[in-house]
């Protein structure tokens, strides 16, 4: 009902404004006051070509203007305008436009590739021709100030008597079209509409559609009355979904209203009725809608949403969700009710909303069993029932002294609902001065002294955040189990050419932590012995460390000019580095920083005081170390052998970004030397695939019983090196043009969707991430895989030595047009190391014109389902769909 009612509210309105405009005809037509030859024969114009089948509003030689007073008494000037010739019947008093005729009247323009004046009668008539191919073109056009062009196959005026009558009439509302074979007004401002029909389509002869059929209707200023009206679908009639009568009232604005809802079954919770509910608009900011959800078996499911906006400020919605879940068979022991609920907020400010300061909110919170209890609120989505992680976030920022200074703060959540995790960070604040040069003078000239290079900076850091269970959350001593601190940094470095070739680097750090709580080991005595107890206490502490470091790096640059076949040369790029550092030892007794501890079984053991400290605790230890790495690329420069003029040379990436780095400690008592890192990417088929690789190398071998590092190199034991981890990725498209379409598609979604709601957030996330959710036809194929291999030295304690742990996994994406109107999607992977394939989905989607259908299909596993979903195009009616869905979802 209140899908017809929003029709006739948009339907009448409209065509009540086609009525208003032709009583402005009236005006524009009437015999002028001023004595003056009123019309002039137009010469045929041969200086513009004008396409017949278009009604064009350009001005064009041979303009015919008459002067009259309009309504107020005032002067007024009427265009009349033909693109190609006019004929003035003087005898009979009527004149003939043909081919663009135009008629404007201040802001109200008419165009026809026919327009007829009778003066005798007082009756204009406008319509289109018939051309050589025998179709109707030049229909006529009618625009009013302010309103969208309102299209009619012809239209009758008596300017005198101020009736209209209209013959098809089509305008377009929000996606919608709506058309009427009449409509005609009389003297006391009513409108009758005969035959009326709104559909989906943009056709005048709608070939696949929806749509709603009024026989009769009159529309007066405040109010809508219609006639029989009944369900077009496909073209056929489906008189038995018919209202006999039907009154509405009729406003230009928002409405509150009733949700009419959606039956269905499921197998576990029964018949339904589900979306049941009310709209509630409050103004043009802000508006809100309640949902029910009722099932047969006594589950229930109730929410609320509210969307507000301030057009140049902010826009954001809230989500207040509610499931009552019937579980097991009534009068068994399993037998119980679950209750759960979810909270999502989103909040958006925007810049010139207020410059400097920003305001961000992405709440989603609940209980962790409420997607799958309620299968995400009737939903059905895979995504949000098998979603292990919650996570919330709200954030300020404000930029001070000229942008030299920033300030962030957040609340966070994160919440794992495979355990009931839950992580509060209550707040985190953060504040970071640029870095500056302090002995640097405003009124320098020439270059800077070396002492002048000197920068720097500064940044804050707090944090107060607790790790809980959701049923302990806001129980008991909750507020006692926050963690705190405060954390300051100060960086001071310098940069220097030396040498001319070479870069030093020069840079001491300092750290300073505040805590507000420390722990001290005891000894607790009791029945059965002692045993190690840990005390928090509470009371300020203060914590630093400090490091120096001081390094030189260079590029040295190798050439290979002699030619191997298509290989013109190569180019060889190394950057070597090496620096040294310092730290001293935090863990001396004279900081305090660490305690002796002996424990039950009297081992002797340190600890710090800061153990589990938001910031941590200074290292125990002593550094004085020596870091290196080197950065290789390699390149070619190959014949083109695609260049016309044969002297066409192609550079080709070889080798990127290949670095080792590590760090010798000279002042360590064993294992001085860290573990070997490398990493790099390299591209194949001319940078259509790009090869990521990443792993270590342990230089030390291990002990054969515990699997720890020892003291010993593996190159006396006949390795080099012991390679500890390797990654390796990559992923390749057979159809580019795919992908670049993909993307530009989804910036100008999201580009034109500026307000989106949470529906429309969710939907261009799942584009974005999805290859197959987002179709787009004009892209005949496409076909893409990924590869990712991963290996890992594990001990294993049973057979005493290390093993390799390896996950190997492909994926294959794509889809394909059948038909220009059929394309069919499939997404599938395969694990090699468990020999079984990943979840596989095949979808098949058909273009209606102004609908669209699709078929997902699951074929096997754990999520084995299929749903059949048919939606109109129109952006307002996109909750108008059907769908038919089988879930793989039980109990």
């Amino acid at each position: 009902m209140k899908a017809l009612s929003c029709f006739f509210h948009i339907l009448f309105f409209l065509l009540a404004g086609v009525a208003s405009l032709q009583a402005q005809e009236e005006t524009s037509l009437r015999r002028p006051r001023v004595t003056q030859d009123s019309t002039k024969k137009l010469q045929d114009s041969t200086l513009l070509t004008v396409d017949s089948t278009r009604n064009n509003f350009r001005e064009v030689t041979g303009q015919d203007t008459v002067v009259m007073q309009d309504s107020s008494g005032l002067e007024t000037t009427v265009s009349i305008v033909a693109n190609d010739s006019s004929w003035n019947e003087v005898s009979k008093n009527i004149l003939h436009l043909f081919k663009g005729a135009k008629v404007k009247y201040q802001g109200f323009e008419l165009a026809a590739d026919y327009i007829r004046l009778d003066r005798n009668t007082n009756v204009l008539f406008a319509s289109g021709v018939v051309d050589h191919n025998g179709k109707y073109v030049g229909r006529p056009v009618v625009i009013m100030p302010g309103e969208a062009p309102i299209a009619v196959d012809s239209l009758l005026y008596n300017y005198k008597s101020q009736i209209p009558k209209t013959f098809g009439v089509m305008t377009e509302v929000d996606g919608g079209f709506i058309q009427a074979r009449e409509v005609r007004k009389n003297i006391y401002d009513e409108t009758s509409i005969y035959q009326g029909l709104y559909s989906t389509c943009n056709l005048p002869f709608p070939h696949t559609h929806f749509g709603i059929q009024i026989t009769k209707g009159v529309i007066t200023d405040k109010q809508i009355i219609a006639g029989p009206s009944y369900l077009v679908v496909e073209n056929i009639p489906l008189k038995f979904l018919a209202i006999p009568f039907g009154f509405f009232p009729k406003q230009d604005k928002k409405s509150s209203g009733f949700l009419f809802p959606s039956f269905g079954e499921d197998a576990a919770r029964g018949f339904s009725m589900r979306d049941l509910g009310w709209y509630l608009t409050f103004n043009d900011y802000w508006d809100t809608e309640f949902r029910g959800n009722l099932y047969s078996k006594g589950s229930w499911e109730a929410s609320m949403r509210t969307q507000y906006l301030v057009n140049y400020k902010f826009n954001g919605n809230f989500a207040l969700r509610y499931g009552s879940t019937v579980t097991g068979v009534e009068g068994t022991p399993n037998f119980g009710r679950n209750k759960d609920f979810n909270v999502t907020w989103n909040h958006t400010q925007r810049q010139e909303a207020n410059p400097g300061t920003s305001f961000t909110a992405s709440v989603n919170f609940g209980t962790t069993s409420y997607f799958r209890n309620t299968a995400a609120n009737s939903t059905y989505d895979i995504n949000q029932i098998t979603n292990n992680r919650m996570g919330s976030s709200i954030a300020y920022g404000k930029v001070f002294a000229d942008g030299k200074v920033n300030f962030t703060s957040s609340l966070r959540h994160e919440q794992d609902m495979r355990n009931g995790d839950i992580r509060l960070e209550l707040p985190q604040i953060s504040l970071n001065v640029s870095t500056f040069n302090p002995f640097d003078s405003k009124n320098r000239i020439g270059e800077q002294k070396w002492y002048q290079r000197i920068t720097v900076g500064y940044s804050l850091q707090g944090r107060n955040y607790v790790n809980t269970k959701d049923s302990l959350l806001f129980k008991g001593n909750f507020l006692s189990q926050f963690t705190n601190g405060f954390q300051h940094n100060i960086p001071v470095s310098l940069s220097l050419n030396v040498l001319k070739y070479f870069q030093f680097n020069t840079s001491m750090n300092y750290t300073e932590r505040w805590y507000f709580q420390s722990v001290e080991n005891k000894l607790l005595n009791e029945v059965n012995g002692y045993s190690t107890v840990k005390d928090t206490i509470q009371g300020f502490k203060r914590a630093y460390d400090y490091s120096i470091s001081s390094g030189l790096s260079t590029k040295v640059y190798g050439n290979f000019k002699r030619g191997i076949g298509k290989i013109q040369s190569m180019r060889h790029v190394m950057t070597p580095s090496i620096n040294v550092n310092y730290r001293p030892d935090f863990g001396a007794e004279r900081y305090g920083f660490y305690k002796d501890f002996i424990d039950e079984n009297g081992a002797y053991k340190r600890y710090s005081i800061f153990d589990n400290a938001v910031y941590g605790t200074p290292s125990m230890g002593k550094s004085m170390g020596i870091g290196f790495s080197i950065d290789n690329t390699l390149e070619a420069k190959i014949r083109d052998d695609k260049d016309s003029t044969g002297n066409g040379i192609k550079k080709i990436p070889i080798i990127q970004g290949l670095t080792f780095s590590g760090n010798y400690n000279a002042v360590a008592d064993s294992l001085k030397l860290s573990p070997i890192s490398f990493s790099g990417r390299t591209s194949l088929f001319d940078q259509k695939i790009n090869i990521n690789f990443n792993g270590s190398f342990d230089p030390y071998s291990y002990d054969k019983f515990s699997g720890r590092r020892i003291d010993r190199f593996s190159v006396k034991d006949g390795k080099l090196a012991r390679l500890t981890n390797f990654g390796l990725s990559f992923d390749y498209s057979f159809n580019p043009k795919a992908s670049k379409s993909r993307n530009n598609n989804i910036d100008s979604l999201r580009n034109s969707m500026p307000a989106m709601t949470d529906e429309q957030t969710q939907a261009l996330a799942r584009i974005s991430t999805d290859p197959n959710a987002f179709v787009d036809f004009n892209i005949p194929w496409n076909l893409s895989g990924s590869f990712s291999f991963n290996y890992t030295s594990v001990f294993d304690q049973l057979t005493r030595e290390m093993k390799p742990n390896i996950t190997s996994t492909v994926n294959l994406h794509g889809d394909f047009n059948m038909t220009p109107k059929w394309k069919v999607q499939f997404n599938t992977g395969f694990d090699f190391v468990r020999m079984e394939s990943s979840m596989s989905q095949i979808s098949i989607y058909r273009d209606l014109h102004c609908w669209d259908m699709s078929v997902g299909w699951v074929p096997f596993g754990r999520y084995k389902s299929f749903n059949v979903t048919i939606r109109a195009k129109a952006s307002i009616l996109q909750d108008l769909k059907l769908t038919k869905r089988n879930s793989h979802f039980t109990y």
